[in-house]
């Protein structure tokens, strides 16, 4: 049996629908998180991306930091753009030895041609790196509205093979998903998931409030759907690009769908609006449900 995920609140339903939720941040956002952790339950986990001309000795750091945070660090590690094998042990390695990291993320990333050795997530974990590091758990990704270059049915069939692989290996498996804006398309993938037998914890991503042109600029980067009509739905208008908007109707709509069958799910925020903003979205959302955002 592979080891349970770090995160207590992973053996029972959530609570609410921002219970045991994780927040992405930035090597470079990483001084803005200090100011805010203190209103972060302990342990929350911190997803660290891996971006490109970024030193790794800056995403160690960051490690390092939230982890001092009393918070869960998870850096991401990015098969393209990983130059070698040297440079991809040595990066886990010291995130592991100097931040006592727990957990890793693991994506293709997007490079057309590998700038080393991996050409995919999958080349990462085949290495036997992770579970060598002592390497509890590993989150993949997970694409509700779709993959640019792969069927829904081979989307499902490579989830599943890493899910398996990453369980032979002694490891629990994660699926964290892109962010979207059409809760009705992730509650359909969710439910096909589990219908395939899927079982691994899902984190469904959310995009944290922003100014509604920036929303729009990381839906263009990242290929989410961004049609009007989907758009009115979580309360935004193509026409007008004015102001800013939050996850509510998002939220609203995904605690609606989810049932018992689709657990265990908890909630990813992409603070594109910044951290602060972000946990003043939970704080206000938690107030009005009568929650504690620290239990």
């Amino acid at each position: 049996m592979p080891p349970p995920l770090i995160h207590p609140n992973w053996s029972r339903p959530a609570a609410s629908a921002i219970d045991g939720f994780s927040i992405e941040v930035t090597g470079r956002e990483t001084e803005a998180l200090r100011a805010v952790a203190p209103r972060m339950p302990v342990g929350t986990p911190v997803a660290i991306p891996f971006l490109p001309g970024e030193p790794l000795e800056a995403r160690v750091r960051a490690a390092e930091t939230i982890r001092a945070l009393g918070l869960e660090p998870m850096p991401h590690f990015s098969a393209r753009r990983i130059a070698s094998h040297a440079e991809f042990e040595d990066y886990l390695n010291a995130a592991r030895t100097r931040a006592a990291i727990r957990r890793c993320f693991v994506v293709a990333g997007d490079p057309a041609i590998p700038a080393g050795p991996f050409a995919d997530s999958m080349a990462l974990i085949a290495t036997g790196a992770f579970e060598r590091a002592g390497i509890a758990a590993i989150g993949i990704g997970g694409h509700p509205e779709g993959h640019p270059n792969m069927t829904e049915a081979q989307c499902f069939a490579v989830l599943q093979g890493k899910c398996d692989e990453i369980e032979r290996r002694g490891m629990a498996p994660l699926i964290v998903t892109q962010f979207g804006f059409d809760a009705d398309a992730v509650l359909r993938w969710l439910g096909e998931l589990r219908r395939r037998r899927i079982a691994a914890p899902v984190r469904l991503g959310v995009p944290g409030p922003a100014g509604i042109r920036t929303l729009m600029r990381y839906a263009a980067l990242c290929g989410v759907g961004a049609s009007a009509a989907v758009l009115r739905k979580y309360g935004l208008s193509l026409g007008n690009l004015i102001g800013s908007a939050g996850p509510d109707r998002f939220i609203a709509a995904l605690a609606a769908g989810l049932t018992t069958d689709h657990e265990p799910v908890r909630l990813h925020f992409y603070p594109f609006g910044g951290v602060a903003r972000t946990l003043d979205w939970i704080e206000s959302y938690a107030r009005t449900a009568g929650l504690d955002t620290h239990a």
